[in-house]
């Protein structure tokens, strides 16, 4: 390279290219230090110019930060640049030339400026076999045909150039286009030159025969005929050599005739121009038929991967003064130095260079057109269905029909543009043969699918550059343009067959779903606590929420019961290990608090699956309802504590008498008569929220279980084997197989009961011992509520049954334990009776 700029005699253009180069490694360089990352983070900020000045370097370093500074956000939204090569390198090039250029003095400006525009001329029109041509350069791809259109009021209105728009009141001029042509493209037309809207007409595209992407010659000639009757001016018609959306061509030929018949211009534009450059295209295609036209436009940019070069409207006219008027020629010489970077460009890569890539673009399309012929519930939009012929008995005409229409349409087939989609029969979808209220919604269903599938194909496969596309008949489908983006992005054989890959893997995905989606919808009826959400814009197996019972709250505390319950379902069902995806749906979706469930797979079990969502659901607002009433319980409980014991200590009162309470006498009393307390203590269970004594306990010497609430339904635990997903159908596409079909619950959904501290025992007393009194408990001291959290039955120890003693015949039977006992509270009171008076008398 070094070398090759030493040959250029002129030192400004060597330096030119050194520079360039340079720049181009400079900002082409994504990999970045963080220390210049931390340098230039400030500088995104807009602020005020500095006085010294800054360097080259230290500008192109600003610029490479601008450029790449959110490359996380870029990696995320998964944006690709341009794949910029030598043959960009040049373009770029040609706008620094151009400013070099234009310094010239004006003599050699005019001599460069029209070999220039005469040679890219020539070049364009025997590439793309326009004979006789003129070209007008432009940056905006629609400039060229207001051009035009100025140009045909100019020939059509003789008195147009003096008295201006009061000329076209006289008759007003209609501009005829295509159903199928670019989204406003007539409104910018009309508004770019002052035209009213009535002056655009929008031809439908055909209806019965042919394809549904062409405009409708018959109608075409009716409305032409109906407009000189009511005495306007037909001036120009616009039609596509590829849609945008499909990319189908018109009946070039018979319009050409029409127009001429009719005295109109006939403008073509669209990416099938690009073939015109191919060889093996013959005289029969229609794409030929654009040869013929008045003008097209050309984007040479996104076909040959060129960036910054200027769109380009080939024209025939033979009046040079009415161009002028029209603005498609200029006598500025700097005007024409916009054909200098496709100048430099075109000469890089040669006549055979360009055909190169318009054929590496066709034979990719070729390629996956017959991928997606062997892929089942997969249609193409070149192909015309057997549908829309109408239903005749016998079948024999409407095979003729058919093989008619499918010969009228099958240059379409050869069309660069492969557009897709994936179709399957309601009657096919559900298994279990329930369609109603659903077959009239497919349509919407089968849409959000195919859109999922074309986000989910241009995120897989990036250099395949594959988009969604909506069409007015089939619907949303996902559309395959190599023409446009295969240079760009990069495009060879092998993304191509990475992309069929996984458009097979998806394939079996999107029939499961939309087979198990009406009996996942069946099933969710089933429970009352669910509710399935009608959104037919959904890809997946569909949206639920769960509803809380309680119907006391209002409307806004069930609305946040609602939004916590669903929240804490949707994180517990993410924890789960499955294959199904849970979220929270589109970001601006208008269903908010609700579970999106995802796409499904062949061995889901839809029943196991809503069995599992209502279990957890009704799980979390059990355990929600606990925690909110745990506080009122608790003091409530208190309270009524402290009135039972106020109760008791008034009893004990009235039962010891008053002198008992004097606390010298009472101590007097106490110790020649003892009286043992009557004041019994309580325990608290939270689960049943209520109090109760702790005579059962001690008498038990065990905590005792009082009714335990039935448990929170869920589902029976599953065996499972290492490794296996939940919602599997047993021998359903499994490797392990499940014994049963409900799902157990994970560990951590389990709720966890705490065991509160059970209160003291008193130890057994054999029978010769003694046993203590109970202290006497003060009226003012509050005895302590054990609160009882009652577990699992089977985890409590259970008393084991006393058996009764066998006496056999003449024999006296043995006292029991609690015979025991029960004689020695007897014998108590005449025990420490002896004993005081033993005391007394020792005294």
């Amino acid at each position: 390279m070094e070398q090759t700029y030493k040959m250029i005699v002129d030192p400004m253009l060597a330096e030119m290219g050194k520079n360039l180069n340079e720049a181009m490694k400079i900002l082409e360089d994504g990999q970045r230090e963080v220390e210049e990352k931390r340098r230039y983070s400030r500088r995104d900020i807009p602020g005020p110019l500095q006085g010294g000045g800054q360097d080259v370097a230290s500008i192109l370093q600003l610029v490479q930060n601008l450029m790449h500074g959110d490359e996380e956000e870029e990696s995320q939204g998964h944006r690709r640049m341009q794949n910029v090569g030598e043959q960009g390198h040049m373009a770029l090039l040609g706008h620094s030339l151009a400013a070099y250029i234009s310094v010239l003095d004006r003599e050699r400006l005019r001599k460069l400026t029209t070999r220039i525009l005469s040679d890219t001329t020539l070049w364009l029109c025997r590439l793309f076999r326009y004979e006789n041509g003129s070209a007008y350069y432009h940056e905006d791809d629609r400039e060229g045909l207001i051009k035009v259109c100025r140009l045909v009021i100019h020939s059509r209105y003789e008195d147009y150039t003096t008295e201006g728009f009061t000329v076209l009141s006289t008759k007003q001029p209609v501009v005829y286009q295509s159903a199928a042509c670019r989204p406003g493209l007539g409104q910018h037309l009309c508004s770019q030159l002052g035209l009213p809207l009535s002056s655009l007409c929008t031809v439908p595209c055909n209806t019965m025969f042919g394809s549904q992407h062409q405009m409708d010659v018959a109608l075409l000639d009716r409305l032409i005929k109906d407009d000189i009757d009511s005495g306007k001016l037909p001036l120009l018609l616009i039609a596509n050599a590829g849609t945008p959306g499909a990319g189908h061509t018109d009946k070039l030929g018979r319009l050409k005739e029409l127009c001429d018949q009719h005295s109109m211009w006939l403008h073509v534009e669209g990416v099938n121009l690009a073939t015109l450059a191919l060889g093996y295209v013959t005289a029969t295609s229609s794409v030929m038929a654009a040869t013929k036209c008045d003008s097209m436009t050309l984007t040479l940019g996104p076909w040959l991967g060129l960036p910054a070069v200027p769109a380009v409207t080939l024209y025939r006219h033979e009046d040079p003064a009415l161009s002028l008027a029209a603005g498609l020629t200029s006598s500025q010489p700097v005007e024409k130095l916009r054909a200098l970077p496709l100048w430099l460009s075109l000469q890089y890569l040669g006549h055979d260079g360009i055909v190169e890539r318009i054929k590496h673009a066709s034979q990719l399309s070729q390629r996956l057109l017959d991928h997606l012929k062997k892929l089942t519930s997969i249609k193409t939009s070149g192909v015309v269905s057997r549908s829309r012929v109408p239903l005749i008995s016998g079948g024999s005409l409407r095979d003729v029909l058919g093989s008619l229409i499918l010969s009228i349409v099958e240059d379409e087939i050869n069309s660069p543009v492969v557009v897709f989609r994936f179709s399957q029969e309601t009657s096919e979808a559900s298994s279990s043969g329930s369609v109603q209220g659903y077959s009239g919604g497919d349509r919407e269903v089968q849409d959000a699918l195919n859109r999922w599938l074309g986000e989910q194909l241009a995120h897989l496969v990036p250099a395949s550059g594959v988009d969604v596309v909506e069409l007015e008949d089939e619907g949303t489908c996902v559309r395959f343009n190599p023409l446009m983006t295969a240079a760009v992005q990069g495009t060879q054989e092998g993304d191509v067959e990475t992309l069929v890959e996984k458009l097979g893997q998806m394939v079996p995905l999107l029939s499961s779903t939309l087979r198990l989606r009406q009996d996942f919808r069946e099933e969710v009826y089933r429970h009352a606590a669910l509710t399935y959400i009608e959104d037919l814009s959904w890809p997946g197996l569909g949206i639920i929420r769960y509803e809380p019972s309680s119907d006391e709250l209002d409307v806004s505390k069930r609305q946040q019961e609602v939004e916590k319950i669903n929240c804490n379902l949707l994180k517990k069902l993410q924890e789960l290990e499955t294959d199904l995806t849970f979220s929270t749906g589109p970001e601006f979706g208008e269903e908010k608090h609700c579970v999106f469930v995802g796409m499904a797979t062949e061995d889901l079990d839809v029943a196991e699956l809503a069995d599992t969502i209502a279990a957890m659901g009704r799980e979390i607002e059990e355990s929600g309802k606990l925690l909110e009433n745990m506080t009122e319980v608790v003091r409530k409980g208190i309270l009524e504590a402290e009135l039972q014991l106020q109760k008791a200590n008034e009893e004990k009162l009235m039962e010891e008498g008053v002198l008992r309470q004097i606390p010298l006498v009472g101590s007097v009393l106490n110790w020649f008569s003892p009286v043992q307390s009557s004041v019994k203590g309580r325990t608290f269970n939270l689960a049943a929220g209520s109090l109760d004594s702790t005579d059962q306990t001690y008498s038990m010497k065990v905590q005792a279980v009082r009714g335990t609430p039935p448990a929170t339904p869920t589902s029976s635990a599953t065996k499972r084997l290492p490794g296996q997903k939940l919602f599997r159908r047993t021998g359903a596409g499994s490797d392990m197989p499940s014994e049963t079909s409900s799902v157990g619950q994970p560990e951590e959904m389990e709720t966890e009961l705490v065991q509160c501290p059970a209160p003291e025992v008193t130890p057994e007393v054999p029978p010769e011992v003694t046993p203590e009194v109970t202290p006497e408990v003060p009226p003012e001291v509050t005895p302590e509520v054990t609160p009882e959290v009652t577990s699992e039955p089977t985890e409590e120890p259970v008393p084991e049954p006393v058996p009764e003693p066998i006496v056999e015949p003449g024999t006296q039977p043995e006292a029991t334990q609690p015979e025991v006992e029960r004689q020695i509270e007897e014998k108590q009171p005449e025990l420490e009776v002896q004993e005081t008076q033993q005391e007394v008398s020792v005294r």
